[in-house]
């Protein structure tokens, strides 16, 4: 599984467009072949702070995400709502979720 979590600082004065462009991406990103995982929070101490999490199959998934449309004019879009750029963990882990085992079962 291909995980990625990005930081994304937002404009104040564009929150509204932020909101639409986000939810028209994420749905756009839910419905990609494969059902890659998409995420995006708000983070309560910086209310125009997001975080995105993403979870791809494999990396040609991940590949496969980045050349569609939706992808292409959200990367031509962004520029036009962030405070500051990205900042993004990429990586690939062995399995996707699992159980928490603090939370476990007994």
């Amino acid at each position: 599984m291909i995980l990625i979590v990005v930081k994304m600082p937002i404009r104040a004065d564009r929150r509204a467009d932020w909101l639409a462009g986000i939810k028209r991406y994420t749905d756009s990103v839910r419905h990609e072949p494969e059902g890659p995982e998409f995420e995006c929070f708000q983070s309560i101490e910086t209310p125009d702070t997001f975080v995105f999490v993403e979870g791809f199959a494999s990396p040609a998934a991940g590949e496969r995400h980045v050349q569609t449309d939706h992808f292409k004019e959200f990367i031509t879009w962004l520029p036009t709502v962030i405070a500051a750029p990205p900042r993004i963990i990429n990586v690939e882990v062995p399995e996707g979720w699992s159980a928490m085992a603090e939370l476990g079962q007994s």
